[in-house]
């Protein structure tokens, strides 16, 4: 198996350096309550800009099956997301390359192994969403104590099958959903 996975260089949303938008940006992690990864994680990302937006606007104005519309509630912060394309191959895969663009990241992946089994009660396996910043993870769904923010090599559900990636970008940008 080949660990030595880099991403298509001449994708313009796999480029950092000139192409690095939040760098610089101070999260402060948030602890979710129940199953709110995606407003939690979308209210973190808009408050460490400076805004306020609480975790239940975005609760209010997205669907958590629905990328799209974590996008366009990133909007009035201006911000959308891009999606990069991505496989079910594991997470490990995957980090160092995001680690290496410096950049502000939305990572999903899947709860279990694996992601198309259908579980006794005919639904498929549950996901997650965590931040990526530079290299570090901010998961929602773990307090600072336990975990909740973590240095890439770290983390540890790095063997989870990957769902979706999205890169934060500003509002208007090309790739953006």
């Amino acid at each position: 198996m080949n660990t030595n996975w880099a991403p298509n260089q001449t994708c313009e949303i796999w480029r950092g350096g000139d192409n690095t938008y939040f760098k610089d940006l101070s999260i402060q992690h948030k602890k979710q309550s129940g199953p709110s990864c995606v407003a939690t994680t979308l209210s973190m990302i808009v408050e460490s800009l400076g805004f306020t937006a609480d975790v239940d606007y975005f609760k209010e104005v997205t669907n958590s099956q629905s990328p799209q519309s974590w996008s366009d509630s990133l909007k009035p912060f201006g911000l959308q997301l891009a999606y990069c394309n991505t496989d079910v191959r594991r997470l490990r895969y995957y980090i160092e390359e995001l680690a290496s663009l410096k950049d502000l990241f939305l990572v999903s992946f899947y709860s279990i192994d694996p992601p198309f089994d259908i579980n006794k009660d005919g639904k498929l396996c549950t996901a997650h969403i965590v931040t990526m910043h530079n290299d570090v993870i901010y998961d929602t769904a773990k307090s600072i104590e336990y975990g909740g923010v973590s240095k890439f090599q770290n983390y540890p559900r790095l063997n989870r099958p990957v769902k979706r990636i999205f890169r934060v970008v500003p509002l208007g940008h090309a790739r953006c959903l």
